[in-house]
């Protein structure tokens, strides 16, 4: 059992977590964007571009974008690394309703496509992709060893996972004014805007205890993958993590 299963987005219901998650997303789909660059005062952006960057060496073809979401990470890899194809797999019909609509927009739909699916049951071959990316995602799955096992089954020998997390900064004053920013001003804003006011408790409380830093390269490598890579950003907020098969 993974410290992240500890943490549930509602203690008062006896659904599992992947429920839990799916039903959260499928509560906040329709403000999750606006909130996502509201709350991190658009630094999300930089960091989704930052993490992308990281693929250009490899110049992935067929990419899976894994927790998808509104599809925001997976868009900015077709700007980006231009690969051939890309699939998007979520929990939660309502974030993949608003990325059909963007892919819709910007006409990909040759390129990339969206599917309901598990993130810890892909339904892929093995050695499928030559990249997987993950963005603010890992930390909602309920088994974390069996989700990053699975990317790492459906990646290709040489291919790399690039996942984009929250982690908990450790300087002073960074770190006192982080907690006190994600646990007493994020949920008054998430409660503001969003019909589910306790994703924005969820949130900080899931990263406070995901096993950041080299605690989440040591189960990379656990599960697979030959080289790890850690890349802090904005003072330990947010982390890049770089695996290769």
């Amino acid at each position: 059992m993974t410290t992240s299963e500890t943490v549930k987005p509602y203690k008062d219901s006896n659904d599992d977590k992947k429920q839990q998650v799916a039903d959260m997303f499928n509560n906040i789909s329709g403000t999750y964007d606006f909130l996502n660059h509201f709350l991190s005062f658009g630094i999300d952006v930089i960091w989704r571009k930052k993490a992308i960057r990281a693929l250009k060496t490899i110049q992935p073809q067929q990419l899976l974008d894994v927790a998808t979401g509104t599809g925001d990470f997976a868009l900015e890899a077709l700007k980006t690394l231009k690969p051939a194809n890309v699939i998007g797999v979520d929990i939660s019909q309502g974030m993949l309703d608003i990325a059909k609509d963007k892919i819709i927009k910007k006409g990909l739909e040759n390129q990339f496509k969206v599917l309901l699916g598990d993130s810890e049951n892909l339904p892929f071959a093995d050695n499928t992709f030559d990249a997987v990316t993950v963005a603010f995602g890992v930390r909602n799955f309920e088994h974390l060893e069996k989700g990053l096992a699975d990317i790492c089954r459906v990646l290709q020998p040489g291919g790399k996972a690039v996942v984009l997390e929250f982690s908990k900064p450790k300087s002073f004053p960074v770190k006192q004014l982080y907690n006190f920013y994600s646990r007493r001003v994020l949920p008054l804003i998430g409660m503001a805007f969003s019909k589910d006011s306790r994703a924005y408790t969820y949130l900080p409380e899931s990263v406070a205890q995901f096993p950041d830093g080299k605690d989440f390269t040591d189960i990379l490598r656990q599960v697979g993958f030959s080289q790890t890579e850690c890349r802090p950003q904005t003072f330990g907020i947010c982390t890049i993590y770089i695996g290769t098969k």
